[in-house]
Protein backbone atom coordinates (compact mmCIF):
# COMPACT_ATOMS: atom_id res chain seq x y z
CA UNK A 1 0.00 0.00 0.00
CA UNK A 2 1.40 3.60 -0.87
CA UNK A 3 0.83 6.85 0.92
CA UNK A 4 -1.32 9.24 -1.36
CA UNK A 5 -1.51 13.07 -1.12
CA UNK A 6 -3.65 15.38 -2.22
CA UNK A 7 -3.14 18.55 -4.81
CA UNK A 8 -3.82 22.04 -3.93
CA UNK A 9 -6.96 23.59 -4.34
CA UNK A 10 -7.56 25.32 -7.68
CA UNK A 11 -9.45 28.12 -6.53
CA UNK A 12 -9.47 32.14 -6.81
CA UNK A 13 -11.52 34.78 -4.72
CA UNK A 14 -14.59 34.38 -8.05
CA UNK A 15 -15.30 30.74 -7.53
CA UNK A 16 -18.84 29.59 -6.71
CA UNK A 17 -18.55 26.10 -7.11
CA UNK A 18 -16.40 23.84 -5.53
CA UNK A 19 -16.12 19.99 -7.27
CA UNK A 20 -14.43 17.82 -4.48
CA UNK A 21 -13.17 14.39 -6.08
CA UNK A 22 -11.92 12.04 -3.38
CA UNK A 23 -8.30 10.93 -4.11
CA UNK A 24 -6.70 11.41 -7.87
CA UNK A 25 -5.81 8.00 -9.08
CA UNK A 26 -2.47 6.75 -10.14
CA UNK A 27 -2.46 8.35 -13.09
CA UNK A 28 -3.24 11.58 -11.86
CA UNK A 29 -0.72 11.64 -9.30
CA UNK A 30 2.05 10.47 -11.46
CA UNK A 31 0.81 13.63 -13.87
CA UNK A 32 0.37 16.09 -10.75
CA UNK A 33 -2.59 16.78 -12.60
CA UNK A 34 -6.15 16.36 -11.32
CA UNK A 35 -8.56 13.94 -13.71
CA UNK A 36 -5.45 12.88 -16.03
CA UNK A 37 -6.51 9.44 -16.60
CA UNK A 38 -7.58 9.69 -20.70
CA UNK A 39 -10.87 7.56 -20.06
CA UNK A 40 -11.82 9.89 -17.31
CA UNK A 41 -14.65 12.07 -18.62
CA UNK A 42 -14.48 14.54 -15.89
CA UNK A 43 -12.55 17.21 -18.81
CA UNK A 44 -15.74 16.04 -21.28
CA UNK A 45 -18.29 16.88 -18.42
CA UNK A 46 -16.46 19.99 -17.74
CA UNK A 47 -16.60 20.96 -21.39
CA UNK A 48 -20.23 20.58 -21.71
CA UNK A 49 -21.08 23.03 -18.48
CA UNK A 50 -18.47 25.28 -19.99
CA UNK A 51 -19.75 25.50 -23.52
CA UNK A 52 -16.01 24.66 -24.30
CA UNK A 53 -16.42 21.79 -26.54
CA UNK A 54 -12.50 21.54 -27.72
CA UNK A 55 -11.82 21.18 -23.46
CA UNK A 56 -10.06 18.04 -22.87
CA UNK A 57 -7.38 19.12 -25.43
CA UNK A 58 -6.53 22.22 -23.69
CA UNK A 59 -2.99 22.26 -22.04
CA UNK A 60 -4.04 20.96 -17.73
CA UNK A 61 -2.85 24.89 -16.78
CA UNK A 62 -5.44 26.22 -19.65
CA UNK A 63 -8.36 23.73 -18.54
CA UNK A 64 -8.43 25.06 -14.53
CA UNK A 65 -8.06 28.76 -15.57
CA UNK A 66 -11.11 27.90 -18.15
CA UNK A 67 -12.94 26.74 -15.22
CA UNK A 68 -11.69 29.15 -13.18
CA UNK A 69 -12.89 31.79 -15.55
CA UNK A 70 -16.52 29.51 -15.08
CA UNK A 71 -16.17 29.97 -11.16
CA UNK A 72 -15.27 26.14 -10.88
CA UNK A 73 -13.11 25.75 -8.31
CA UNK A 74 -11.29 22.21 -7.72
CA UNK A 75 -9.77 20.34 -4.69
CA UNK A 76 -10.42 16.76 -2.90
CA UNK A 77 -11.99 15.37 0.29
CA UNK A 78 -9.00 13.66 0.99
CA UNK A 79 -5.77 14.88 1.63
CA UNK A 80 -3.99 11.89 2.31
CA UNK A 81 -4.82 8.19 2.29
CA UNK A 82 -3.19 4.69 1.68
CA UNK A 83 -4.23 2.81 -1.28
CA UNK A 84 -2.85 0.42 -3.65
CA UNK A 85 -4.41 1.35 -7.24
CA UNK A 86 -6.98 3.77 -8.44
CA UNK A 87 -10.10 2.45 -6.87
CA UNK A 88 -11.68 4.55 -4.40
CA UNK A 89 -12.93 1.54 -2.67
CA UNK A 90 -9.39 0.69 -2.03
CA UNK A 91 -8.61 4.22 0.12
CA UNK A 92 -8.08 3.46 3.76
CA UNK A 93 -6.46 5.55 7.02
CA UNK A 94 -8.15 8.48 5.17
CA UNK A 95 -7.06 12.32 6.76
CA UNK A 96 -9.97 14.77 5.39
CA UNK A 97 -8.41 18.19 3.75
CA UNK A 98 -9.21 21.06 5.54
CA UNK A 99 -12.37 22.25 3.88
CA UNK A 100 -13.37 24.83 6.84
CA UNK A 101 -10.33 26.71 6.35
CA UNK A 102 -10.81 26.78 2.32
CA UNK A 103 -14.88 28.24 2.47
CA UNK A 104 -13.75 30.79 5.30
CA UNK A 105 -11.19 31.75 3.04
CA UNK A 106 -13.29 32.00 -0.20
CA UNK A 107 -16.76 32.63 0.89
CA UNK A 108 -18.15 33.22 -2.54
CA UNK A 109 -18.52 29.26 -2.56
CA UNK A 110 -22.25 28.51 -2.56
CA UNK A 111 -22.46 25.14 -3.57
CA UNK A 112 -19.85 22.17 -3.33
CA UNK A 113 -20.14 18.96 -5.72
CA UNK A 114 -19.21 15.64 -4.56
CA UNK A 115 -17.70 13.68 -7.63
CA UNK A 116 -18.93 10.50 -6.84
CA UNK A 117 -19.67 8.05 -3.78
CA UNK A 118 -16.50 8.08 -1.86
CA UNK A 119 -16.40 11.78 -1.91
CA UNK A 120 -19.16 12.08 -0.97
CA UNK A 121 -18.91 9.37 1.79
CA UNK A 122 -15.86 11.04 3.15
CA UNK A 123 -17.26 14.74 3.06
CA UNK A 124 -20.67 13.50 4.74
CA UNK A 125 -18.70 11.67 7.47
CA UNK A 126 -15.89 14.68 8.28
CA UNK A 127 -18.01 17.88 7.19
CA UNK A 128 -21.75 16.71 7.57
CA UNK A 129 -22.70 20.32 9.52
CA UNK A 130 -22.05 21.69 5.95
CA UNK A 131 -24.93 20.26 4.22
CA UNK A 132 -27.05 22.48 6.22
CA UNK A 133 -24.99 25.94 5.18
CA UNK A 134 -23.88 25.28 1.43
CA UNK A 135 -25.92 23.45 -1.70
CA UNK A 136 -24.72 20.30 -1.59
CA UNK A 137 -24.82 17.86 -4.47
CA UNK A 138 -24.00 14.24 -4.79
CA UNK A 139 -23.12 13.80 -8.50
CA UNK A 140 -22.10 10.31 -10.43
CA UNK A 141 -18.13 9.32 -10.74
CA UNK A 142 -16.49 10.96 -13.87
CA UNK A 143 -14.27 7.60 -13.48
CA UNK A 144 -13.46 5.25 -15.93
CA UNK A 145 -14.91 2.83 -13.32
CA UNK A 146 -18.02 3.83 -13.59
CA UNK A 147 -19.25 2.95 -16.45
CA UNK A 148 -23.12 2.50 -16.14
CA UNK A 149 -23.34 6.21 -17.01
CA UNK A 150 -22.69 7.02 -20.62
CA UNK A 151 -21.17 10.59 -21.24
CA UNK A 152 -24.97 12.20 -22.04
CA UNK A 153 -26.29 10.98 -18.51
CA UNK A 154 -23.22 12.46 -16.73
CA UNK A 155 -23.87 15.83 -18.44
CA UNK A 156 -27.37 15.63 -17.82
CA UNK A 157 -26.51 15.08 -13.87
CA UNK A 158 -24.02 17.53 -13.75
CA UNK A 159 -26.11 20.23 -15.34
CA UNK A 160 -27.72 20.21 -12.00
CA UNK A 161 -24.19 22.86 -10.45
CA UNK A 162 -25.26 25.64 -13.19
CA UNK A 163 -28.94 25.78 -11.22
Amino acid sequence: MSKCLSFKPSIDSNSKILILGSMPGVKSLNEKQYYAHPNNRFWKVMAYLCNYPNLDKESYDSKLNILLKNKIALWDTIKSCKRIGSLDSDIKKEIPNDILSLLKKYPNIKTICLNGGKSYSMFKKHFGELFQKYNCIHLPSTSPANAKFKLEDLNKQWSKILK
